[in-house]
């Protein structure tokens, strides 16, 4: 078994390992993966589903696991789409962060949950 990886190109290697071993990038098209993530993303929702606000953050120890393997297997299927369509998670993100200061700035969008088309 590898070492545990501590970077987005070490696990996405990994997990591009663990895919070939079992040739299942035949399955692995842009549309199954989006779909098995947002399967995923809902498996992770209903760990919440009924609680409040107060039980969402202190989680039990076997809540915290389900959340954290839920949140894993979402972020499997988010890199290995990323793979797939050759997008760099790390540069995109920068790019979004930076679209996103330009549409909240600090002076109009501090402590307020107002979408940026409410103060355009």
């Amino acid at each position: 078994m590898m070492s545990k990886v501590d970077s987005v190109k070490n696990l996405r290697n990994r997990i591009n390992t663990f895919v070939a071993e079992r040739d299942w990038a035949q399955f692995h098209t842009p549309k199954n993966l989006a779909m098995a993530m947002i399967v995923e993303a809902a498996e992770l929702v209903e760990q919440f589903q009924w609680d409040t606000p107060a039980e969402s953050q202190q989680l039990s120890v076997e809540k915290h696991e389900a959340v954290s393997h839920e949140l894993a297997d979402t972020f499997v299927y988010l890199l290995r789409l990323s793979e797939i369509l050759n997008i760099d998670l790390i540069a995109a993100t920068n790019q979004k962060i930076d679209l996103n200061a330009l549409k909240y700035p600090v002076d109009k969008a501090k402590g307020s949950n107002a979408k940026y088309t409410e103060y355009l």
